[in-house]
Order: structure tokens, then sequence, then C-alpha cells
């Protein structure tokens, strides 16, 4: 670049992105898409549990109220979307189940059993469902900053190939060259930072959520066990 027609809008993002080489190019592109992919899962996941917690809280204030577990299980509809609701509903089916037959010692410990695979297998699910896209944070925040470094890597590369052909060490030569590959850097960050604290507080959220469920499952396997008492 000539000396005389560097300026201060040489060093504006757009500048440096036009007069990158075009594998820095590449990478501050496949940065930026990176970048707003994980902005779709932290947005996602912000709302998802917001929702999922607050429907978490009505549907507990609707059995903390006072009704039998089968009229709440009832006013949640055939195919509830939540999975406390779901879990209720499950843990009644095999309740309903047995409920009318003759029910021994060994039968009743099978009951009890059968509804805790039940319950364990929809944990597991719904924790699974709930760490969906976690996976990308991940990836995002973990490789982004060593993306980012090869394309500052290449662009210094870059830029001391052409001041060695221009011979010129002037630093308002080398200054525009090394902001442009630095920029790659500072891109990759700018998609790490935000990726690697979100991960972090979906995961904790996870599992707050996922030890929710195993404490309502509890309080299932609680209440069942109480109604096989009654009925000995």
């Amino acid at each position: 670049m000539d000396v005389a027609a560097v300026t201060p809008d040489s060093f504006n993002f757009i500048s440096l992105f036009m007069r990158a080489d075009w594998v820095v190019k590449f990478v501050m592109l496949g940065l930026g898409l990176a970048s707003l992919w994980s902005w779709a899962v932290i947005l996602d996941k912000t709302f998802r549990f917001a929702s999922l917690n607050r429907e978490a809280d009505q549907f507990e204030a609707q059995v903390g109220a006072g009704q039998s577990l089968e009229e709440v299980a009832a006013n949640a509809g055939e195919l509830p979307r939540h999975a406390l609701p779901r879990m209720l509903q499950a843990a009644l089916r095999e309740w309903r189940d047995t409920k009318l037959k003759p029910t021994s010692e060994g039968q009743t410990a099978f009951l009890i059993q059968r509804i805790d695979r039940v319950l364990d297998t929809m944990i597991a699910r719904e924790s699974a469902r709930v760490e969906d896209g976690l996976g990308v944070l991940a990836i995002v925040a973990t490789a982004s900053p060593f993306v980012g470094l090869f394309g500052t890597v290449w662009g210094i590369m870059h830029a001391f190939q052409a001041i060695a052909l221009q011979k010129n060490t002037n630093l308002a030569v080398v200054a525009p060259a090394i902001a442009e590959a630095l920029f790659a850097t500072a891109i990759g960050l700018i998609a790490a930072i935000p990726a690697y604290i979100a991960f972090n507080a979906f995961s904790t959220k996870a599992g707050k959520y996922a030890a929710r469920l195993e404490g309502f499952a509890d309080d299932l396997h609680t209440a069942i066990q109480r109604r096989l008492a009654e009925r000995v």
C-alpha cells in the first residue's frame, strides 16, 4: 500500500476486509457465519428455557393446589408439550394398568420398577432435547480462536511477502497489512466469547432442569408408593 494512501479510513472494518487476502476473507466470512449460528442457538435457548421453567412453575402450582393427580393430568390434555405432565400421565397409566388387579408384594415391586424405568427414559429424552444445540456453542467457542489465529498467521505471511517485494519497511506500509491479519483474530474472539459464556450458562440451566425433572419423578414415585401401601 502506498504511504500517501494510508488514511484513518484505511483501518475501518470494511476496508480491512476488502484489502485482506482471499484466504483471510474466507476465514472472516466463516467466523461471521459461525457467530450468527451461535447467536441463533443462544436466542433459541434463552426463550426455550424461559418457557420450560415458566410452564413447569405453572404445572407444579396446579399439582400443589390440592387437586388429585388424575384431575391435573386430565387438565393437561392428551398430548401435553411439557415433560412434567407427560411424566404424570405415564405414571398414572402404569398405575391404572394394575389398579384393578390383585397385587402381590412382588407385583408391587415390579410396578415401581416399571414406573421408574418409564420416568427415567422420559427424563433422559427430555434432557437430550434441551441440550440440543449446545454442541454448536462448544465448537464455536473452542474452534473460533484457532481459526482466527490461522487467518492472522496467513495474513501476516502475506503482508511480509508484499513488504519484501516492495522493499519498504516503513511502518505506514506495514501497519495496514498487520491490521488486516489481526482483524481475523478479533473476529474469532468475537465469535468465541459469547459462545463460551452461553455454553456454560445453558449447560448449568440444562442440569438444573434435569434435576427438576428428577425431583418431580421422585415425588411421583412417593405418591405411587403411598397409594400402593393404602391398598395393602
